[in-house]
């Protein structure tokens, strides 16, 4: 596989083109941001540790039936993908309030939500990501009904698995966003997962063990992502 021209550089990661046209090669970056890109700084090994993350994460969604755009890892900060027709929709589970939610309903963060909700975001940096609806999104075109039960659906899938999976290393899934895309007219997840697309506490003392740690200034970030990965069972380059 020959890695070719830069198609796109993100705020942290990039993706190039190969001598395969259904085939990209996702790059990691150690660039890390918050709020928009308002805030950005570099953290030594971040790239290669969401590499990994990302890596092992979606063979586990693989091995539950989930398909992904994840083909396999070409190094330590590179991953080869299927080439996606991505959607511009970001979906969102919540298991436990935080974040936003806490901000927009007056809700005390950490408080379980069951069942856990679901919303649907424009991913747009200029309007911040503003907050959809299903009829929004079909009537401007960004994505179909059809599409929109799919991802619906895989997202609600992408939780069972998930959530017991960090259950079992003893850290709560409190939220996470993914993003979907077509491939030969299926619905596939993109992206990536890791601790920067979603949150993270410590089942015992809820300490932050995701990028709120970036966002809040409260320190050690790929200290507590590497002990997340740990705790997993994944081996970091």
């Amino acid at each position: 596989m020959e890695k070719r021209e830069a198609l796109y550089a993100g705020k942290a990661k990039s993706v190039y083109r190969t001598d395969d046209p259904n085939r990209f090669v996702l790059v990691f970056r150690d660039d890390t941001s918050a709020f928009d890109g308002e805030k950005m700084e570099q953290l030594a090994r971040k790239g290669m540790v969401n590499n990994c993350f990302n890596a092992f994460i979606m063979g586990k969604l693989e091995e539950a039936g989930i398909p992904t755009h994840f083909v396999e890892k070409l190094s330590p900060t590179e991953s080869l993908v299927k080439k996606l027709d991505m959607k511009p929709v970001e979906c969102v589970i919540r298991n436990y309030a935080a974040g936003s939610l806490c901000r927009r309903l007056g809700v005390e963060e950490g408080q379980a939500l069951n069942p856990p909700t679901f919303e649907l975001f424009l991913k747009d940096d200029a309007l911040h990501d503003p907050m959809i609806n299903e009829s929004l999104a079909v009537t401007f075109g960004w994505a179909s009904a059809d599409d929109l039960a799919t991802m619906k659906s895989l997202t609600y899938r992408v939780n069972e698995v998930l959530k017991t999976l960090f259950d079992d290393a003893g850290m709560l899934l409190v939220d996470y966003k993914l993003e979907f895309g077509l491939s030969d007219g299926q619905i596939v997840l993109g992206d990536e997962f890791s601790p920067d697309g979603c949150r993270i506490w410590d089942k015992e003392t809820r300490k932050k063990m995701d990028k709120d740690r970036f966002r809040q200034g409260l320190g050690s970030v790929i200290e507590t992502y590497e002990e997340v990965g740990s705790r997993l069972g994944i081996k970091f380059d």
